[in-house]
């Protein structure tokens, strides 16, 4: 990708809007102010943990990633963001119940002082939810442009320079692209007509990108991943990225089937369950948003394995994903795996894996690296799709034509070698003189 402006440390307030503000919004916005105070660590964030090496390994030259690029500081973030229920964050950290009141409590005050603006919502996109802090409007287009108010105001009154924005809220419906989606202009005329085609998510999609504003999609909705809105963030020169952040099982899978693959042991199948009790849970307990996610999960081994250059390994291997609504469990969710695999000379072995994971303490850290990498690609020019940031995604918007890459192992040296070359650093290949690179 072109580098238009120099990479610059920038100066001023960067806003981070949620559309949505439970679990992992009020999980990100709490950890953040936390880490601000001095409580915690940003443990599991590579904007702020992360190292880089350049150069040669004889070099030792592996600076913090945070101090090698020119990003927004934790100090300079200001939040705010949209959800369907009234409770200022403090009262939706309580009820998600990801962090103990213990903690909430040391920012109370904080976390009291961000409230939801009300919400684009209609339950046929997320008919598990309902709430009765939603936005009125003739169209989708007078909806989308109340959105586009709501933004310019808060950067009004938070005197931000500049805003990011990164879907955090439910799983809509299963959605494929239609005629409404191919251009921009088939889009706004769909907007005014209220084409049942358009969803909640891709109206914030729309308002943020007419505005200049970055937008990512943490959930596995259609939202920006169609022709009309790739259109306007072209025309508007807006960074987008998406899609579903790579939580959980899916990290799982990322994590392990490379190894498989690499060592080349086959696979006769993979089955996957998920127990969670959250408000993600809720959702995806109706089948047509539990869609939306199994296609989000189920292309990931397909694309990884490469099943076609493998056959004899792959061709065939059964995989299946269940999630299931428990609400005892809260947001800890449950990934149970069991793999069925093969090796030398056929002879048959498994692999069981219990994942007793966090949701939303996986997503959190998700949400602050997207919203620092998409400032800093708003800011060197970077625009469209970012696959460079295909890392934090379980299901990557990629090219049209080509297919996404899930290896994580692979993503991680993509987002690496990008950052080098924003930097005007060798980029690091493995290859030349064996001992010295």
């Amino acid at each position: 990708m072109e580098i238009k402006n120099k990479p610059e440390k920038p100066s001023g307030k960067l806003g981070i809007l949620t559309p949505g503000m439970g679990a992992v919004a009020t999980t990100f916005v709490a950890g953040v102010e936390s880490i601000r105070q001095g409580l915690s660590k940003p443990i599991g964030s590579l904007t702020q943990m992360g190292t880089i090496r350049l150069g040669k390994r004889t070099d030792n030259r592996v600076p913090a990633i945070k101090d090698f690029v020119p990003l927004a500081e934790l100090d300079d973030l200001v939040f705010g963001g949209w959800d369907l229920f009234e409770d200022n964050m403090y009262e939706a950290s309580l009820k998600a119940g990801v962090l103990n009141k213990e903690s909430i409590n040391q920012i109370k005050p904080f976390l009291e002082s961000i409230s939801p603006m009300k919400a684009v919502f209609d339950q046929k996109y997320v008919k598990k939810l309902s709430g009765d802090w939603v936005k009125k409007g003739k169209s989708w287009f007078d909806l989308a442009e109340q959105l586009k108010e709501d933004i310019l105001e808060f950067k009004k009154q938070n005197n931000c320079d500049r805003l990011v924005m990164i879907w955090c809220a439910s799983t809509e419906i299963f959605m494929k692209p239609s005629a409404v989606h191919k251009d921009l202009a088939s889009f706004e005329k769909g907007l005014k007509e209220n084409n049942p085609d358009i969803a909640p998510s891709m109206v914030y999609a729309y308002a943020a990108l007419s505005l200049g504003v970055p937008f990512a999609n943490g959930a596995p909705n259609l939202t920006v991943d169609i022709p009309a809105l790739m259109e306007l963030a072209h025309k508007n020169e807006v960074p987008i990225g998406g899609k579903d952040f790579k939580t959980g099982q899916t990290l799982m899978k990322t994590i392990l089937a490379p190894g498989l693959k690499a060592r080349l042991l086959g696979l006769n199948g993979w089955f996957s369950t998920n127990i969670l009790g959250n408000r993600d849970g809720e959702v995806l307990d109706d089948p047509e948003s539990f869609k939306t996610k199994e296609e989000s999960k189920l292309s990931v081994l397909e694309h990884i394995l490469q099943p076609e250059l493998y056959p004899d390994l792959y061709s065939d291997f059964y995989h299946k994903v269940r999630i299931n609504y428990y609400p005892p469990r809260g947001d800890n969710k449950e990934g149970w795996d069991n793999l069925d695999i093969f090796g030398w000379l056929g002879y048959p072995m498994q692999i069981k894996i219990d994942f007793l994971c966090r949701d939303s303490i996986l997503a959190a850290p998700i949400v602050l690296d997207l919203a620092l990498f998409l400032d800093l690609s708003q800011r060197i020019g970077f625009h469209g799709i970012q696959e460079w940031l295909s890392f934090y995604f379980k299901s990557p918007q990629h090219a049209p034509g080509l297919y996404p890459e899930h290896d994580l192992f692979i993503q991680l040296m993509k987002l690496n070698n990008t950052l080098r070359h924003i930097q005007g650093e060798n980029l690091i290949t493995h290859l030349g003189q064996e001992y010295y690179d």
